[in-house]
């Protein structure tokens, strides 16, 4: 349970080693794209990134070769699919969703509710950018990659103290 063999941990040390190598080498010649989280299929990418870096570490049945091409189809399919979404407006709408407006001058229901988000929630997050409550705030945005946008009226100086 604790230990069970040396030869497990020198394969650990060994394959995460050439492991961790190999995925930083793909994810630098593949570009910042492939880790830039701009919408859930980037997200859902890293995810599975990590998630087959863990089962190539810690799963004996899993060869370092195999391992090694499941990462380099994981990141020849993001470039695939980001390659592809450039060149077609139907492959973009696909993978990628539109930001959405839940907020303006008062809560947008119905796209709250299209959204899933609460009025508490949206408070939250305001609460969470340093907005005591949604006075100051113009609008409230959910962006393509899950995060809230939040604008003001305010320009961005007076917000941040800068007098000049």
């Amino acid at each position: 349970m604790f230990f069970d063999s040396w030869m497990g941990i020198v394969r650990v040390l060994v394959v995460g080693t050439i492991a961790y190598v190999a995925l930083v080498l793909l994810l630098r010649t593949s570009g910042k794209r492939t880790l830039a989280k701009l919408n859930a299929f980037d997200f859902i990418v890293t995810v599975a990134l990590g998630s087959t870096l863990a089962t190539v570490l810690l799963s004996s049945t899993v060869a370092l070769a195999e391992g090694v091409t499941a990462l380099v189809l994981l990141v020849g399919l993001q470039y695939v699919v980001a390659w592809a979404s450039m060149r077609s407006r139907r492959v973009e709408r696909l993978v990628k969703s539109e930001p959405q407006m839940l907020y303006r001058d008062g809560f947008l229901r119905e796209a709250m509710r299209r959204a899933r988000v609460t009025e508490d929630e949206l408070r939250q997050a305001a609460r969470g950018q340093g907005h005591a409550d949604l006075e100051g705030v113009s609008a409230i945005v959910l962006e393509t990659d899950g995060t809230l946008s939040f604008l003001t009226s305010q320009p961005r100086s007076l917000l941040s103290g800068d007098d000049g």
